[in-house]
C-alpha cells in the first residue's frame, strides 16, 4: 500500500463524511425533530433497504475486495463483471420474495416496502462500485457522493413535507431518486479509471481461482452482512412495529448524532482492508501488528475527544436550541450509542482482519450469534419491559461489547495479536480522569454556556498531556506538520 497516497484519501475521506455529517447534524439538530414520525418511517424504509440489499449483493462485492489481488488485470475487470451480473440475478430474486413478503405479512408498514427495495438496488451496485473504487485507491469521490447527496436530500425532502406542501408520498419519492442519483454518479466517476468486460464467458476466470471458493466465501461475506444488520440495525425496524413511528425518529435522531463519532473510523477501516487482505495473504504479521495497535491508539483517541464533549456539554447545548424541548429525550440514546462508537473505535480493524484471513468463517459465527442476541434482547425489551428506546440503545450496546471482546479473543488466539499495550491503558485512564476533573468544574463561571469551558478543558489540557508523553505518534506528527507549514 502506498503510505502517502493512503494518508491522502483518508484524509478527503474523513473530510467528506464530516461534512456529511455537518449537514446531517444540523438537519438533525434543527429540520428532524418538528416531525419525529416522518423520520421514523425514514428510518423503518432505511432499515428495509439495509436488509435486502445484502441480499442482492450476496457477498460479491466482499468477494471482490478478497479475490482480486490474486488476479491479474484483464481477470480482475471479469470478475467485476462478473459480480454485476449476480447482483442483477439477485434483484430478480428479491423482487420475488418482496412481492410474497407484502401480500402475506401481517407487518403495520409494509406500504414502505417498495421505497426500500428500490433504494436496496441503488445500495447493492453503489456497495459494489465503492468495492472496485477501494481497490484503486479511488475512494474519495464516491464517498462524497454516497455521504453528501442523501445529507442534502433528506432534509430538503423534510422542507417540502414540512412548509411547502408536499405530501410525505411524493417526499418517500423524492428521497428514493436521490440514491439512483448517487448510483449514477458513483458509476459514471468508477468507469472512468476502470473498464469492465462485457462477456457472458467467464471460464478462464474460474480456473484461475476456484468457483467453489468464490461462492464459499460470498456465501459467508453475505451472511455476516445480513447478520451485521440484525444484529446492530435490527432495532429501526422493530421500534416502529412494536412502539410508533415517532419513538423510531428518537432513536434515530440519537443514531445519527451517535455515528458522528465514528467518521474517522469508516475512513480508516475502508482503507485499510487492501493492505490487511495483502498483509494477511503474504503471512506479514510484523507490521500488521504495529498498524493494528497504532490505529486502536488513534481513533480511541479521536473518538473519546468527542464523545468526551457530548457528555460534558450536549445537554446545556440542546437547552440552547429552539428544538431542543424535542431533542432532550433523545440525550440518553445518544450517550449510550455514543459509547457504542467508541468501543468499536477503541478495538481497531478487527472485523476486518477476521474477514480477510483463512479464519473468515469466524465471524459468520459471532455475528449470527450476536444478531440472536439481540435480536432477543430487543424482543424482551420491546415487549417485556418499560424502557422503550432506552432498552434498546442498553441492548445495542451490550451487542457490541459482547461482539468486539469475542473478536478480541479470537484474533489473540489466532494471531497473537492484540491492540492494546500499557501506553494504550495509561492513555484510557488518563483520558477518564480529564473527564472527571473537567466534569467537576463549577457551573457559575459562565453560566449556560459553562459546557464551552468543560469541552475546552478537556480537549486541550488531554490532548496536550498526551503530546508530551508521545502516547498517541500520530497527534505529534500532525502538529509537527502543522509547525512546519507555518
Amino acid at each position: 500500500m502506498n503510505n502517502r497516497f493512503s494518508s491522502k484519501q483518508a484524509l478527503w475521506f474523513t473530510l467528506i463524511n464530516y461534512f456529511g455529517v455537518l449537514i446531517g447534524t444540523v438537519s438533525t439538530l434543527f429540520i428532524y425533530p418538528n416531525n419525529k414520525d416522518l423520520l421514523g418511517i425514514i428510518g423503518y424504509i432505511d432499515a428495509f433497504a439495509q436488509i435486502v440489499y445484502p441480499i442482492m449483493v450476496l457477498g460479491a462485492s466482499t468477494a471482490l475486495l478478497n479475490f482480486q489481488p490474486k488476479l491479474n488485470s484483464f481477470l480482475q475487470r471479469k470478475l467485476f463483471t462478473y459480480s454485476i451480473f449476480s447482483v442483477f440475478f439477485m434483484i430478480g430474486v428479491c423482487a420475488m420474495g418482496v412481492f410474497l413478503l407484502y401480500y402475506f405479512s401481517a407487518l403495520t408498514n409494509k406500504q414502505y416496502f417498495i421505497y426500500g427495495f428500490f433504494i436496496a438496488i441503488c445500495l447493492a451496485f453503489i456497495d459494489l462500485f465503492k468495492r472496485q473504487a477501494t481497490n484503486l485507491q479511488k475512494l474519495s469521490v464516491p464517498t462524497f457522493f454516497e455521504k453528501i447527496i442523501p445529507k442534502i436530500s433528506l432534509p430538503f425532502m423534510f422542507v417540502l413535507v414540512l412548509y411547502f406542501g408536499v405530501s410525505p408520498t411524493n417526499g418517500y419519492v423524492f428521497y428514493t431518486l436521490s440514491f439512483f442519483a448517487i448510483l449514477l454518479a458513483v458509476c459514471m466517476y468508477l468507469f472512468r479509471y476502470f473498464k469492465p468486460i462485457y462477456t457472458l464467458q467467464f471460464v478462464d476466470l474460474f480456473q484461475e481461482i476456484s468457483k467453489k471458493s468464490y461462492y464459499q466465501y460470498s456465501l459467508y461475506a453475505f451472511t455476516a452482512s445480513l447478520g451485521s444488520f440484525f444484529a446492530f440495525r435490527i432495532d429501526a425496524f422493530m421500534i416502529p412495529e412494536f412502539i410508533s413511528n415517532a419513538a423510531n425518529g428518537d432513536f434515530k435522531l440519537g443514531v445519527n448524532l451517535a455515528n458522528a463519532l465514528m467518521i474517522p473510523a469508516t475512513g480508516v477501516f475502508a482503507l485499510y482492508s487492501p493492505f490487511i487482505s495483502q498483509s494477511l495473504k503474504n503471512n506479514d504479521f510484523t507490521v500488521l501488528k504495529v498498524k493494528y495497535i497504532n490505529v486502536a491508539k488513534n481513533l480511541f483517541f479521536i473518538g473519546i475527544l468527542m464523545y468526551g464533549c457530548v457528555l460534558l456539554g450536549m445537554h446545556d447545548f440542546f437547552n440552547l436550541l429552539p428544538t431542543g424541548q424535542k431533542l432532550l429525550p433523545v440525550l440518553p440514546i445518544l450517550y449510550i450509542l455514543g459509547g457504542n462508537v467508541v468501543l468499536n473505535m477503541a478495538t481497531s480493524f478487527n472485523t476486518e482482519i477476521i474477514a480477510y484471513s483463512v479464519f473468515y468463517r469466524f465471524n459468520l459465527i459471532a455475528i449470527l450469534s450476536l444478531a440472536l442476541i439481540n435480536i432477543g434482547l430487543n424482543y424482551y425489551v420491546l415487549t417485556q419491559t418499560s424502557y422503550g428506546v432506552v432498552g434498546v440503545a442498553w441492548a445495542s450496546f451490550f451487542a457490541m461489547f459482547v461482539f468486539n471482546l469475542v473478536k478480541l479473543i479470537f484474533i489473540y488466539l489466532k494471531f497473537n495479536m492484540l491492540p492494546i499495550d500499557k501506553v494504550y491503558i495509561k492513555t484510557v485512564l488518563t483520558s477518564l480522569v480529564f473527564l472527571l476533573i473537567a466534569y467537576f468544574v463549577p457551573n457559575h463561571f459562565l453560566g449556560a454556556y459553562t459546557f464551552v469551558l468543560k469541552c475546552s478543558f478537556f480537549v486541550l489540557a488531554f490532548s496536550a498531556f498526551i503530546y508530551v508523553k508521545g502516547w498517541v505518534p500520530e497527534l505529534n506528527n500532525m502538529l509537527l506538520k502543522v509547525r512546519k507549514l507555518f
